[in-house]
């Protein structure tokens, strides 16, 4: 059965870091393209940044650019979200997800997701 696994979410004050990871299982993680999604409270969701299969691509939202950068090692079945800088409005269930588009949705896999909280 094909699963990703979110984790690494935590709260955390303005201009914290953190690392997201999602483990991928059941499926070839290696062929797949990945994206981050988030869905902050009360709203739809947004997409983060993608990466394609290789890691030879990548692209980011022009809200997250510059502090959040996107990874993943093939070998291990991992994709990785390296969050900097963290602002209050990346408050959000963030989910990893097959696919490359910049669509707001979800692929045909979506993790259960974890919950990044940035406060003062």
């Amino acid at each position: 059965e094909a699963q990703l696994v979110e984790s690494g979410g935590s709260s955390v004050q303005p201009g914290g870091s953190l690392r997201l990871s999602c483990a991928a299982s059941g499926f070839t993680f290696s062929s797949y393209s990945m994206k981050w999604v988030r869905q902050a409270p009360g709203k739809g969701l947004e997409w983060v940044s993608s990466i394609n299969s290789g890691s030879l691509s990548t692209k980011y939202a022009d809200s997250v650019k510059g502090r959040f950068t996107i990874s993943r090692d093939n070998a291990k079945n991992t994709l990785y979200l390296q969050m900097n800088n963290l602002i209050p409005e990346d408050t959000a269930v963030y989910y990893c997800t097959t696919g490359w588009s910049d669509s707001a949705s979800y692929g045909s896999r979506v993790g259960q997701g974890t919950q990044v909280t940035v406060s003062s």
